[in-house]
């Protein structure tokens, strides 16, 4: 065969598996494209400012001194239904705003709860003390959070699993001996990963993970924006964390009706 047929043949060869490459490609990013908007339509892709977002029946926002003075009666007319308040952190500290902001949000409607910021550092049941010092059982709504995430030194180094689940379990207890109704885990996938994961499965989990449903996980929260816009707060922080609750506005106002509370 001469080198100019031989040429041409490969010439050829290479060229078809171009093509097939390309085809190829071609049919990856069309079944990603397609993915891409199913989840959108389906709400499991939400942007960080998406407000009040198509998909989902409840919308809602979580609130800390970082938003100041709260104008709840405007945010509930943007379509917030619910609202996680910061009520304390550790054994002794308490969110300035949180009385003004309880009062606020059950004033214009919205469905409120607390939440605690844990702390690896104080005893579980000191951190209980002053949670329900600052939330008491008989305005509870939705049930209390215990907020899982990492601080300080313990972003880069977090503490190993055995020494915070004796912590956490003090604390879990006796907000749920208390209230009357198993508290709700904010987590990270990390701190998911490190604590939660194998010990506290049938506890309601609200999950931070921006834009991206948690779809592996049986989470009842999803926390899918740290930096949302809303009118109605004038704080240092100029955004505010939105969510989605899983269900329906019924079954969330069934979350506010504990079976028992503290007499």
């Amino acid at each position: 065969m001469s080198g100019r047929k031989w040429g041409i043949i490969v010439f050829g060869d290479g060229m078809k598996r171009i093509r097939r490459v390309l085809v190829t490609l071609a049919a990856i990013a069309a079944a990603a494209a397609l993915c891409w908007l199913l989840a959108r339509w389906r709400g499991l892709i939400l942007y960080h400012d998406q407000v009040d977002p198509q998909g989902w029946e409840v919308f809602g926002v979580d609130v800390s001194s970082y938003q100041g003075k709260v104008d709840w009666s405007l945010l509930k007319r943007q379509g917030v239904d619910f609202a996680f308040l910061k009520a304390t952190e550790g054994s002794s500290l308490t969110d300035p705003c949180f009385a003004e902001n309880w009062a606020g949000a059950g004033e214009a409607g919205v469905l409120r709860g607390a939440y605690h910021f844990f702390s690896y550092d104080s005893p579980g049941e000191s951190q209980a003390r002053n949670f329900i010092a600052a939330v008491s059982a008989e305005d509870f709504s939705l049930p209390p959070v215990v907020d899982i995430e990492f601080y300080g030194t313990y972003l880069q180094e977090p503490k190993d699993r055995d020494e915070v689940l004796p912590i956490l379990e003090e604390l879990l207890s006796a907000l749920e001996e208390h209230y009357g109704c198993k508290p709700i885990l904010y987590v990270t996938e990390r701190s998911y990963q490190l604590y939660v994961r194998g010990a506290y499965e049938d506890y309601p989990l609200w999950v931070s993970m921006p834009v991206l449903a948690p779809v592996w996980h049986s989470w009842s929260f999803w926390q899918y924006s740290h930096t949302g816009k809303l009118q109605g707060y004038d704080g240092t922080q100029g955004h505010i964390d939105l969510n989605v609750f899983r269900g329906s506005m019924a079954e969330l106002e069934a979350l506010c009706r504990p079976e028992q509370g503290a007499a």
